[in-house]
């Protein structure tokens, strides 16, 4: 989606930080028994939880950004998240005339109504309600998505932007279209629901492949008052946005020897996340989720960090304001376009 191209802050310089310490060093004693530090798992803490801010962005298309345009190394390798949820199609029916991008892939997934779509590329088609769109725009690509509503008149999807690392910065542009049927669907025997987009979760794969991000990305459903706990890999960043019903997500826990029933008491329960909150964690091995009374819905996502500057202006990403200046001069000379 197009943002406004107006200077940001760039971090031209970051510290490489090391592999995250372990939990221990060697062995950690529970009761008689040794415990390998394979064998434990920790509950990811809550850093924080936001709630999405109302946006304008295209033509004038009305949405909630959850994050972007601020702290890029809490989310690395992801720079954006937009919720364009809206039930009055004068909101946005003015969609995202064509735009560029260079120096990031978007996934774009829709819950309902549709979005048409084009590139220079000459792709074109429709994402309809559970579909997805990745489009990585690598050395360059000019763009279009237009929404519509549903017979209610309703419009609900996801934009998450990744990072290209600067290696791939000026790859080949190419897209990828997924049907809804294409993305796998499984419900646990506690109710829980998950569609897997990309990543692995509850032994499926989702069919977005090739994301330099390597993100897990799933949607979840946790029925009323149930408890579910879901793996995060601890090298990833992760984060939660909720987008029905509410729920709290565990405080940190003290490792633990992974077991097949709770011992103990269990986790702090943190603040209640709600309807278009956003929840960052820090690290830990899994995530852990007390639903509400009308359950809980949210995207589960998780990337292994770049650790790269960024120099962000718009719809372009690059790693130095030189690549930046770059970037905008061939768009005015007529060069950016790389296969042109």
């Amino acid at each position: 989606m197009r943002v406004p191209v107006v200077p940001l802050s760039t971090r031209e310089e970051r510290s490489g930080g090391a592999a995250a310490s372990p939990i221990f060093a060697n062995l950690c004693i529970f009761g008689e028994s040794a415990v390998t530090q394979e064998a434990l798992v920790s509950i990811r803490p809550v850093k924080r939880i936001i709630t999405s801010t109302p946006t304008l962005e295209g033509a004038g298309v009305k949405l909630r950004r959850a994050f972007g345009f601020g702290d890029t190394e809490a989310y690395d390798p992801f720079l954006l998240l937009d919720d364009f949820r809206n039930e009055r199609p004068e909101d946005y029916l003015a969609g995202f005339p064509w735009h560029p991008h260079r120096g990031i892939e978007t996934i774009t997934y829709v819950l309902s109504g549709s979005v048409d779509h084009g590139d220079s590329l000459g792709n074109s088609g429709t994402i309809t309600p559970g579909d997805v769109q990745w489009m990585t725009a690598g050395s360059g690509i000019i763009h279009q998505e237009m929404p519509h509503g549903d017979p209610k008149g309703q419009m609900h999807g996801f934009q998450l932007w990744a990072n290209l690392p600067a290696s791939l910065k000026m790859m080949a542009p190419r897209y990828q279209g997924v049907a809804a049927a294409e993305v796998p669907e499984a419900t646990d025997d506690d109710g829980t629901r998950v569609r897997v987009i990309c990543g692995t979760l509850m032994g499926m794969r989702g069919p977005v492949e090739g994301v330099a991000a390597d993100p897990q990305y799933a949607d979840v459903w946790v029925p009323p008052d149930h408890r579910k706990t879901l793996p995060v890999d601890t090298v990833r960043h992760a984060f939660a946005y909720v987008f029905a019903g509410s729920g709290r997500f565990s405080n940190a826990s003290e490792p633990r020897a992974v077991a097949t029933e709770h011992i103990g008491p269990a986790p702090a329960a943190g603040p209640v996340a709600d309807d278009r909150s956003l929840v960052l964690f820090d690290s830990g091995d899994e995530v852990t989720v007390q639903a509400g009374p009308q359950g809980i819905r949210f995207l589960l996502v998780s990337g292994h960090p770049l650790n790269e500057p960024v120099a962000w202006r718009g719809p372009i990403v690059m790693n130095t304001q030189a690549e930046l200046r770059k970037a905008f001069e061939q768009l005015q000379d007529g060069t950016f376009l790389q296969g042109k």
